[in-house]
């Protein structure tokens, strides 16, 4: 499959996709969180912080109509006021998220179409998730209030944690293509997929989507023991953001983890486009699945990445770099 960059004006398109596939994932956390009837009170660390969440009024016991309830009413819902805040930062940082993963979909090709075809898309990717430390944290810094700021430090210190083995698992696929070409990446998976002969690499990367996403395990930025984190002043439009972005990263991530792992469009019978957007649906649902998981503190997030995954998934790469030169 050739993986061709798009004209300027494919960005809106391509924003409105991102955007449609952010909806389809606050559905699947409203479906999950409805969830069939189990006695006693659920835990899973996301809930209640999200579009999908039960008690959006209006939206009855449909959880398809808990999102668009939800949005309606915190774009009804005026901003929170704090003494002193940093207004500038503040807005910087509730928007950065959002921002972010429209800046990652950028080089995640749709079948064979891609916004911007860099010659290095990967590192692209890998250099806007860094951006997010500084977009959360300044979502906790600008309203200067304790428990916001709690949660972007949580944020800084889960990076830390997950940092590096997100970047080594980016490097396995462009070793095995030899390109930081997202389409060139694509284009060398037609005889396999990579998420079959590189599973720890795939399954490192699916982890760190959820933890740039502050989602599921990876939740302690936006925790119910710092009274939301980051959200915890966050409301009206400016919560809106902050949720969207989350939602858009697991959607970008997730379109990322198609284009590098599971053979981006190809497949049979269907265009091209309709297979990625199939196979980023299916991962997306699994990462949102990621929020009954229990909580994971970044301090057990920096152990576990640094003493566990860091160390495999640099066995994987190091696996990867012996059949290419083997091969070649």
């Amino acid at each position: 499959m050739t993986v061709s960059g798009a004209p300027v004006w494919a960005v809106v398109p391509a924003a409105a996709v991102l955007l449609a596939l952010a909806w389809a994932a606050a559905v699947l956390d409203a479906v999950l969180d409805a969830g069939p009837s189990v006695p006693g009170p659920r835990r899973g660390p996301g809930r209640g912080y999200g579009l999908g969440r039960a008690s959006a009024p209006g939206s009855g016991g449909r959880a398809w109509a808990r999102p668009l309830a939800e949005a309606t009413r915190l774009m009804r819902q005026g901003g929170r006021t704090t003494v002193a805040p940093d207004r500038l930062l503040w807005r910087v940082g509730t928007a950065g998220p959002l921002v972010a993963a429209l800046l990652m979909a950028a080089v995640v090709p749709v079948g064979g179409t891609v916004v911007a075809d860099l010659p290095v898309g990967i590192v692209w990717f890998n250099a806007v998730d860094v951006t997010l430390w500084a977009a959360v944290w300044l979502a906790g810094w600008g309203p200067n209030s304790v428990y916001p700021l709690v949660g972007g430090y949580r944020f800084v210190a889960q990076a830390l944690g997950y940092e590096l083995p997100l970047m080594f698992a980016l490097t396995a696929p462009a070793v095995a293509a030899e390109s930081l070409r997202v389409g060139e990446v694509v284009r060398a998976q037609q005889p396999l997929w990579f998420a079959v002969w590189m599973p720890v690499a795939f399954l490192v990367f699916l982890a760190s989507v959820a933890a740039f996403s502050m989602w599921g395990p990876f939740a302690s930025p936006v925790g119910r023991d710092a009274a939301g984190g980051v959200l915890a002043e966050a409301a009206g439009v400016d919560r809106l953001l902050v949720l969207a972005g989350r939602y858009a990263l697991l959607a970008a991530g997730a379109g990322m983890a198609v284009a590098l792992f599971l053979g981006g469009g190809a497949g049979p019978w269907l265009p091209g486009w309709a297979w990625s957007l199939l196979k980023t649906l299916a991962v997306l649902a699994v990462l949102v699945a990621l929020r009954r998981l229990p909580l994971l503190r970044p301090e057990r997030l920096a152990l576990l990445g640094w003493l566990v995954a860091l160390p495999a998934v640099l066995l994987q790469v190091l696996v990867v770099a012996v059949v290419v030169v083997w091969k070649g």
